[in-house]
């Protein structure tokens, strides 16, 4: 077979036969394809993830793992992480969404803990074109369809449209679970001598080498996609509740779920990682298809699969708690001391090299890198040359209409956010919080992106999201204790997108650094685009903080009657790469600012100290759309105007502007002294809530019941 069918470089399968010694044959070839993919071995970003920060007070297991565990107190771990199903869901819209939940639930059950709650990042086309229509539609039936029957909570997420993403949409699921820390799971500690299992569903023809077709672009006539696999969450949920029992009764070495590249991928990496050698004998592995050669095995995606590692005298026990739940469980290999990976098919060893070549050893690309040329030109933005609206009241109705800001209640809807019953604040809110069974604690959980910022300034707009998911969660009340990230990114060959990565990498790793907030897991999607063109720096972030005391909670939209509101501001805001330059202007453009992690610091322990003191009524992070839809926000949920009077340099700046920490807080007036007291200048009186009328003097003047039915809600 020829290396680059296999999809290999020259330098790889090079790098390859040097350290066999020997030629590989046509399965090892296949084999080595899809485990040094993109997907698979990250040759592209490895450097680069290097520099996250991933130390922190809070992390118990970081990157490594299937997922990243915070310290959520009383012996409790949550486990987190967030991956990508991008490709396989542009080309069958709900499977490739339904089949990414499962994946990503299946990354936490492999630590031994129960999923608790899921988000979504979607990246959809314009909602008025037909085709995004069809994947939108079929993406989010997908997440309900399979999170509603697995039960397991969707809390929250965010959802982004702009016509870049009509051929190539990005999903990206997340899920968090929890974990006795003395009982977590890991794919590192098999040993010499044990017994590999599979548990759950029979492996098929579906998904085969998937993880090969996500590392490439996506090809117009559709050549070169695989059967995209095939979901079914109600073997997921016995699946979770036998792994559970088999973790509880101490049955388990290790684990690893079966996701890109299948028992391939899950086998080898606990092998590689454990150091240790293995032999899996694919006659003795469960099909669900007749007459499979070894590389369909090998490379089968079916879903709903676990690798178990376990001690030979305690197979019966596993095989016994398998029979309860009614799944398929078959020994198919062993461990032995060294560093060999077999395969063994009708009694003859089809494919032999070590472990560590398949897992860790596929040479990294040092890829070319260049400023796109056009940089300059995209960061141009004279003020001077933007007319100011006629009608304010119409402006702020339209931004809270538009695709950025209208409510995503038609999504949501479609999902159980309440199963479990730990839900406290679910979809539609700044922040996701989840009680944590056992304890006394709440999780709370942020997910951001923001496309035109990194692709204006790739660095400091990868800063920013970073700030945009800690700055909610501090105003709630919330100690940021790690993230989780996804970088959505087109192909990384080509040098301007390369320097792109580069510098969006770079600005979240000091944007994680500055903020205490260590990164604990994530995934990369490499090569979104098409022929039409790529799609823009998407870098998504999720962040868990933990709430220690339930009632000092700070909510959002819960104004009272008579509160007086405080603006939080430590400078100007920005149009640059704003959703008002995009609604009014039709325009990307301008220079973001500049991170100032001094500032955010202060900023998240003046939040943190107002919450602790259980002093505002509300609180929201101004984020999208800036003060005027923050406050529109606020009045249409708390179902209250207020009378607002703010000086204002350039109008649409100061309503519109985004970027930096600021807030808005409504405060009771016998707390009024203590809230100044703590922000000092930071904070400026500008209103009272009363009436059913959101007016800004001399500006704009509106009912409270207009602004609603213009956001949705």
């Amino acid at each position: 077979m020829d290396y680059s069918k296999a999809g290999l470089r020259k330098e790889e399968y090079e790098a390859l036969r040097e350290r066999l010694g020997r030629e590989p044959n046509d399965l090892e070839l296949q084999i080595m394809g899809v485990m040094w993919s993109e997907h698979c071995s990250y040759k592209s970003t490895k450097a680069l993830l290097r520099t996250f920060p991933k130390e922190g007070k809070k992390v118990v297991l970081g990157p490594g793992e299937n997922a990243g565990v915070v310290d959520a107190g009383d012996g409790l771990g949550l486990a987190f992480k967030v991956e990508s199903h991008n490709h396989p869901s542009a080309i069958a819209p709900y499977q490739g969404a339904a089949t990414g939940v499962g994946g990503i639930i299946r990354d936490i059950m492999a630590l031994g803990a129960r999923p608790v709650a899921s988000m979504d990042g979607l990246f959809f086309g314009d909602p008025e074109d037909r085709k995004s229509q069809a994947l939108s539609d079929g993406v989010v039936k997908g997440i309900g369809g399979y999170g509603n029957c697995v039960g397991v909570p969707t809390v929250g997420g965010t959802t982004f449209y702009h016509p870049i993403y009509r051929d190539n949409p990005l999903v990206n699921a997340f899920c968090a679970g929890v974990v006795p820390i003395d009982s977590i799971v890991s794919s590192q500690t098999a040993k010499a001598g044990q017994e590999v299992l599979i548990l759950g569903s029979k492996t098929g023809r579906d998904g085969i080498a998937g993880a090969a077709f996500a590392s490439t672009e996506l090809a117009e006539d559709g050549s070169g996609m695989p059967s995209v696999q095939i979901g079914d969450p109600f073997a997921e949920k016995l699946l979770i509740e036998a792994c559970l029992e088999l973790r509880d009764k101490g049955l388990l070495v290790s684990m690893q779920d079966m996701g890109a590249a299948g028992i391939l991928s899950s086998s080898s990496e606990i092998a590689a990682k454990s150091g240790v050698a293995m032999t899996i004998d694919f006659d003795a592995i469960p099909l669900r298809a007749e007459g499979m050669e070894p590389w369909e095995i090998a490379l089968s995606e079916s879903q709903e699969r676990m690798l178990l590692i376990v001690e030979p005298e305690k197979v019966q026990s596993v095989m016994d708690v398998a029979d309860k739940w009614e799944l398929d469980c078959a020994v198919i290999g062993h461990t032995e001391p060294g560093d060999r990976y077999r395969i063994t098919w009708k009694g003859e060893t089809v494919a032999d090299m070590p472990a560590s070549v398949i897992g860790s050893d596929c040479p990294e690309i040092p890829w070319a890198s260049k400023v796109p040329s056009d940089l300059e030109n995209r960061q141009a933005l004279d003020l001077n040359d933007l007319d100011m609206p006629k009608d304010w009241n119409e402006t702020l109705l339209s931004m809270m209409s538009s695709t950025a800001h209208r409510s995503r209640k038609a999504i949501y809807q479609q999902y159980d956010s309440m199963v479990q019953t730990n839900t406290v604040v679910g979809p539609g809110s700044p922040v996701s919080v989840i009680r944590i069974e056992g304890t006394n604690r709440l999780a709370a959980m942020t997910m951001e992106s923001q496309p035109y910022l990194c692709w204006l300034d790739p660095y400091n707009g990868s800063a920013e999201i970073v700030a945009r998911s800690c700055r909610p969660l501090a105003v709630a009340g919330a100690e940021v204790a790690g993230a989780t990230d996804c970088l959505n990114f087109p192909s990384p060959e080509k040098p301007e997108q390369f320097w792109t990565l580069s510098r969006s990498v770079a600005g979240l790793a000091d944007g994680c650094t500055a903020l205490n907030c260590p990164v604990v897991s994530g995934n990369v999607s490499l090569y979104n685009e098409t022929s039409e063109g790529a799609i823009f720096p998407s870098p998504l972030v999720g962040t868990v903080g933990f709430i220690e005391c339930p009632s000092r909670m700070v909510r959002s939209g819960s104004w009272a009657e008579g509160d007086r509101i405080f603006y939080v501001s430590y400078g100007e805001p920005s149009l640059a790469g704003s959703s008002y330059l995009m609604k009014a202007k039709n325009l990307i453009a301008g220079k973001p600012l500049g991170f100032a992690p001094k500032e955010e610091a202060d900023f998240m322990d003046k939040a943190l100290a107002t919450a602790k003191e259980s002093i505002p009524s509300s609180g929201r992070a101004i984020a999208g759309g800036g003060l005027a839809v923050a406050l529109a926000k606020e009045a249409a949920e708390s179902g209250l105007g207020a009378e607002i009077e703010i000086s204002m340099d350039r109008q649409d700046v100061s309503l519109f502007g985004e970027g930096g920490p600021r807030a808005i807080y409504a405060v009771p007036a016998n707390k009024v002294e203590r809230f100044t007291a703590i922000w000092g200048d930071r904070a400026k009186e500008i209103g009272t809530v009363k009436g059913d009328r959101l007016s800004i003097k001399s500006v704009l003047d509106l009912t409270v019941k207009s602004i609603a039915e213009s956001w949705g809600i």
